[in-house]
This record gives C-alpha cells, structure tokens and sequence, in this order.
C-alpha cells in the first residue's frame, strides 16, 4: 500500500481555504486534518506556502484521436494536461471517424485506457440521421451528447429541426452545444470573401462569425430545451449579449440550462489579432473587450458556471494559411490554470471561485463520481501550486504534440508543481511518474 501526505498545504476547497494537511493511501484521500501525524505515511511532500487544489475537470477538449493525430493525440494531449494540473477531460466527437456510433465511443475509450495520462471520458455526437443509435447509449457509458449547431466537420452540423427536437425529448444525458447560426455565418463570409477573397485580414473574424450568429443560435437551443425539459449546456459562451439567457437564481443542481466560458474568450480580446493572428482564431470567436468584460461578470455572477479550454490544437503550418483555409481552434490544457492564476493575482477571481468553476461545477453537472472535490473517500486527483514561481511559455517547456502556444512568450508568475491522479504522483516539479494509474469517469446516474 502507498500513503502519502502532503502537509501544511493552503486547501482551496468548496468555498473557503483553510491549512491542513492531507493523507492519500492509494487511490483515494482517507484523512484530512489540522494536523496529520508522519508517522502514518511513506511519504511525505511539504507543501507550506503552496495551494492545494482538486484537480481541474475540463469538460471541452478536443485531442484528434483517432484520425487527425499529426495535430495532437489522447497521449500527448493528456501529458500535457496534468503539467498543466487538468486532471481528467471530456473528448469530443469531432475525430475521423467521427464518435457518432457506440462502437467508435468504445474504441476511444480504448485508446485512452491504453495511452491516456489523465482519468477520460468521451462525448457521444449527435447527427442528422444517429437517433437511433443515441437511443441506445447506456447513461453511465459517456459524459453527454455533443450537437453543433454552427459549422462543422462532415456530417456533425445538425440543421434539421425536427431532429434536432427529437435529440432534446430522448435523453436525460447532458445535451452540449456548439451554438452559432450557420446561416448568418455563411453570409457575413460571403460579403467578405466578395471583398478580399480567401486572404480576409484576421480583425473581421468576429464580425464574420458574429454576436448575431451566436446569439441566434444559443436562444434558439435555450427555447427548445424550455420546451422539450431536455438539459442543455452551452459550450464556449463568447458574447455579453448570450450571458443575459442564463440564470444565477438558483443552484446549479437545480439548473436545466446551464453555460460554459473558456479561458481564451477570458483572456484575449479582438485587440489581439493585430499581433496574434489566426493563433487566437477560434470558433466562436474572441470578441470586444466589452464582451470578455460581460463574460467576467456572469461567470462571478453564476450565470456561467463552468471554465473550460476547448483545446484544439493544429499544427503550426495550418495555422499560418490565409484566413479561409486556417483552421480555428488552439492548444490550451496546459496553461489555462497558469494564465487563470493571473487574473486571481490582479484581483479579478478567487482561488475559491477558480477551483468552484473548474473543479466541483463540472463534477456536479455532469454527475461524475469522487471527484471535483477534497474531501474523504473521494479520489485522490489533486494539484499542488505555487504562487510565487514564475516562468515564461516558450518551445522548449510547450508540451502540446503542435509545439506552439497562444500564450507563447508570455511571463507568469504561478505554477503547478505537482499533480497526482488516483492518488500517484502523476508529475512532479517537470517530471512525469512511469505508473500511468488512470481511469475512465464512471458517473452518478
């Protein structure tokens, strides 16, 4: 058996912050205390000075396994991941093939049993023509449903209505969505490729892929889960005008409709494209700084409930192509934490609220079982930081299999030192554990 304790740590944990310590055997926690004796572990970790938070779920990623893993795969991405102190993650549908059957969401639970380094589940892709098959999930096999409702790869955009209904009135799984108005889109695109064709200057993204188009889409999947009773989650909220839909009145167990921000749209601003580019070209766009202003304001406010990344990494050639052919989305997982740390030392979050938002609310909204939380009998996935260690992102500390970052050259001033998954010390100070002691989410339904 392995006991480990991790003493004098701050434990940032459901909404306070409190000095302790804490004794991991095996996979779970099994003691938390104002002091716990030495003698109790075979190893013991002091953590004085340092902040010891439940491990971030991140509810949004996209690893590219199988079929697009020259950008990244479930291994790399997943590495990259606990570095970075995301201890467990939700994939996406979108791979080649695309997770649109039970038998592809199993072979990806399979790859992920073989090479992931963080705990994994999986979203099941809901289409034009998979009702059937979606019927026949097993609840407790996968995180939810995933529907876009703007563009997309193949056949995943799902613009028929009445199926669209059907989806919403034959699940009580979790229905995400990807809300941007395909028709608007395609429209704005048009009049600016008819006035600098394939080569757009990057500033007209968001006015491209518009608040209009992503207002339309989120109130109408907003309307239809009211009418249905289904239970929606909106992915990537971008605009202040979508955060008016979503209400703080009530706790989030209680919430049907709930909402996501992700750190980029937290982050950057339509200020940024001048010296970023199509790097911080993502779908739905970073808009105004009044729109990451009001993004602020309803996640502190409740109306967001969850931080996610919506990792997407692309390789460095595919992102330096012209503004048609460039594909949206970046690499995040392993500097979200890093990057939210700042804006907590400028005053603008708690660590509280950080650990509310990126630990216990993805746990309680997607019903995952022990974990989310520091407490007793729960699984021992948790991150130890440092507040006071800076470092700045560059090639040689990027772990992404793309080999770049948005956050590229920027200094900050915190860091995970530690992370341990299922009670094994999973990295440590830049250094990765051989024991790849993981598991796939199991869930409260």
């Amino acid at each position: 058996m392995s006991k480990i304790l991790i003493k004098n740590a701050n434990i940032v944990n459901e909404q306070k912050i409190t000095k302790g310590d804490l004794l991991i055997e095996n996979e779970y926690i099994v003691e938390i205390a104002s002091e716990i004796s030495a003698d109790k572990a075979d190893e013991v970790i002091d953590a004085e000075g340092k902040y010891l938070l439940p491990g971030i779920i991140d509810d949004q990623v996209h690893f590219r396994e199988p079929g697009l893993t020259h950008k990244g795969n479930i291994a790399t991405e997943s590495r990259a991941a606990i570095a970075g102190g995301v201890t467990t993650f939700i994939e996406q549908p979108n791979t080649n093939p695309q997770t649109v059957s039970i038998e592809r969401l199993e072979e990806k639970m399979e790859i992920a049993r073989n090479t992931s380094f963080a705990n994994y589940s999986f979203m099941f892709g809901g289409t034009n023509d998979n009702l059937e098959e979606l019927k026949k999930l097993d609840p407790r096999a996968c995180a939810g449903i995933k529907l876009f409702l703007g563009s997309s790869t193949g056949n995943m955009l799902v613009d028929d209505e009445q199926v669209l209904e059907n989806i919403f009135k034959s699940t009580d799984l979790v229905i995400s969505t990807h809300c941007e108005d395909e028709a608007t889109i395609r429209e704005n695109l048009r009049i600016y490729q008819e006035r600098f064709g394939d080569d757009i200057p990057i500033e007209n993204h968001p006015l491209i892929r518009s608040e209009e188009a992503c207002y339309l889409s989120s109130s109408r999947a907003i309307a239809l889960a009211k009418k249905t009773g289904a239970r929606l989650h909106v992915f990537h909220v971008s605009t202040g005008k979508e955060t008016e839909l979503f209400r703080n009145d009530i706790p989030l167990e209680e919430k049907k409709i709930t909402a996501e921000v992700c750190t980029h749209h937290l982050w950057f601003s339509d200020a940024d494209y001048a010296k970023k580019g199509t790097f911080i070209k993502w779908n739905p766009a970073v808009k105004t700084a009044a729109d990451r202003d009001a993004l602020w304001d309803a996640l502190l406010d409740d109306r967001i409930d969850i931080i996610a990344t919506d990792h997407a990494p692309h390789t460095l050639e595919e992102k330096e192509n012209v503004y048609t052919q460039a594909p949206s989305g970046g690499p995040l997982v392993q500097h979200t934490l890093a990057a939210l740390l700042e804006k907590h030392k400028e005053g603008r979050i708690s660590m509280e609220k950080l650990v509310q938002k990126m630990s216990h609310n993805p746990a309680i909204l997607f019903d995952i079982e022990k974990r989310g939380y520091i407490r007793e009998g729960y699984f021992a996935d948790l991150i130890l930081v440092d507040l006071n260690e800076s470092w700045t992102v560059d090639k040689s500390n990027i772990l992404y299999k793309c080999q770049w970052s948005p956050f590229e050259g920027t200094r900050f001033s915190s860091r995970v030192t530690h992370t341990f998954l299922n009670g094994n010390l999973a990295y440590n100070n830049g250094q990765f554990s051989k024991e790849r002691r993981v598991k796939r989410l199991t869930f409260n339904r």
